[in-house]
């Protein structure tokens, strides 16, 4: 099979933010607790509670955002429950995740010194459903205020004399079930009224993100918008949206680790339907705010698989294989590709829980394929995205008694200073991909460097007895001639190509 691409160098599309390679962690299974927080009396090496190897794992990601607390727990979450002494504070219900009690031993200040420990800005998401205004609001001056209040000093008697300078606030989580089971209508009224009470403090301008559908569903972006336009311009209205956030899965093709060769492809067709998501989304988006002042953002994607036998107690725990790398690196390609469109993203989630980056078993830990990939990934972060054109065949496949089709070849391309970054995937189970690439005639290439994830076996995964099985491979310098790449896509593989111009 043989296919085609072309970077177009002249035809950028708009710098990446480096946000869509944002993660998410919420109270939910091992992602916090036994994930990167074990406490300080755990004999796992910690620094302050935080697991070490976890938080080095992670900085070497060079993680942007990560949002927090929550997900569903969001909207259960009471900040004040997590602030103050640890022995003091109260246990409470984790009513979302199985009725487990929630000791609140990680908060507020536990949050903040984790983002600092791995280099990430926090992304808090306020409580809609169960909280009020007036908690909210509570909490931005907690976090923000430089002092003078009294919730201001009592951060500084916490241990934080100096403002957490928290600037992305969700205002509330899957507000269409868990955080209100609200219509769009309800929901605006709900924005509106909480956002309202919400105040930059110091040097600190808020950033705030509206709940977005579930999935791509027009009717909810739409409703939403209608209901809140007249109010946009009010003015008591203080603050403009930031971003209006979507949820996506793809799922339930086979498990985690057991599946055919049509529900590997039906995983990455589901993964695939991101790019229908974000182009219909942001269409929709663009008749209220033609000038996008309000971003799109897809705040939880990733993979969510059945449940695991012998995990019942690690609520969403996963295992995480080659497939799955696959499918992280599709979707931030096609992140890649509309970085007009998108302007944040937070994988489901961090530690433990779906597609994780790191499982972690007792004081062991391993990284999975979807780590590697986003570590693969790191140089498309802040680029500029150039316009690319893939002419392959597409993959057929029957799935259900349903043909469906995959493109043989996706990727994207990015420029940042005289380095061309191309990242591609060949979805195609035992099929190398011969391929063209093409530059425009008047650019030179000094060198060429691949980097690639693949295993012939297309279940392979991470285990605590064999970490490294699947890992990324060795740079390869590539030979040069002329402004024409002529190179083959490993079978199911993702793959990098450092061009150096």
């Amino acid at each position: 099979m043989t296919a085609k691409i072309e970077i177009l160098l002249h035809e950028p599309v708009a710098t990446i933010n480096p946000n869509i390679y944002g993660h998410f962690a919420e109270h939910l299974g091992g992602c916090i607790d036994g994930g990167f927080w074990v406490g300080e009396q755990s004999k796992i090496p910690n620094v302050g509670g935080l697991r070490s190897d976890v938080v080095e794992a992670l900085k070497k990601l060079k993680p942007p955002v990560i949002r927090w607390p929550g997900g569903c727990f969001a909207d259960d979450y009471h900040w004040q429950d997590g602030i103050g002494p640890r022995a003091e504070r109260p246990k409470r219900v984790n009513i979302h995740w199985g009725n487990t009690i929630e000791p609140n031993e990680f908060g507020t200040h536990e949050f903040m010194a984790f983002c600092r420990a791995v280099g990430a800005e926090p992304y808090f998401c306020g409580n809609v459903g169960s909280g009020t205004p007036h908690e909210l609001r509570d909490w931005v001056e907690y976090c923000n205020l430089p002092g003078g209040s009294t919730w201001s000093e009592r951060r500084a008697q916490n241990g934080s004399p100096e403002p957490f300078r928290v600037k992305y606030w969700a205002v509330g989580n899957e507000s269409w079930g868990c955080g209100g089971s609200f219509t769009p209508e309800e929901y605006a009224t709900e924005y509106r009224r909480f956002s309202v009470f919400m105040r930059n403090y110091g040097d600190t301008p808020l950033a705030l993100v509206a709940c977005g559908p579930s999935g791509n569903d027009p009717d909810w972006t739409r409703r939403f918008f209608t209901q809140l336009q007249d109010h946009l311009q009010a003015p008591w209205y203080k603050l403009p949206i930031y971003g209006f956030a979507a949820h996506y899965y793809a799922g339930q093709a086979g498990t985690a680790t057991e599946y055919t060769g049509a529900e590997w492809y039906r995983l990455l067709w589901q993964a695939q339907q991101m790019e229908k998501l974000v182009v219909e989304q942001r269409a929709l988006m663009d008749e209220f705010d033609p000038q996008r002042e309000i971003g799109l953002i897809v705040d939880e994607w990733g993979s969510w698989h059945p449940p695991t036998p012998g995990y019942e107690n690690r609520a969403l725990w996963q295992q995480n294989t080659l497939r799955d790398g696959l499918l992280a690196a599709l979707t931030l390609d096609i992140f890649n590709r509309h970085a007009d469109k998108v302007i944040m993203g937070n994988i489901a989630q961090t530690v433990n829980v779906l597609q994780a980056m790191i499982l972690t078993e007792g004081d062991q830990m391993l990284l999975t394929p979807t780590y590697h990939v986003f570590d693969l990934y790191q140089t498309h972060q802040g680029a500029q995205s150039l316009r690319t054109v893939i002419e392959t065949p597409d993959v057929h496949f029957t799935y259900n008694g349903e043909a469906q089709q995959l493109p043989g070849l996706m990727g994207a391309a990015s420029l940042k200073d005289d380095l061309l970054t191309l990242t591609v995937v060949n979805p195609q189970i035992g099929t190398p991909v011969e391929t063209e690439i093409c530059l425009p005639d008047d650019i030179s290439i000094q060198s060429i460097r691949e980097t690639v994830l693949t295993d012939a076996d297309i279940h392979a995964h991470n285990t605590l007895e064999n970490p490294n099985a699947i890992t990324l491979s060795a740079a390869r310098e590539l030979p040069v001639f002329g402004a024409t790449i002529r190179h083959t896509f490993a079978a199911q593989s993702v793959t990098r190509l450092d061009i150096r111009l």
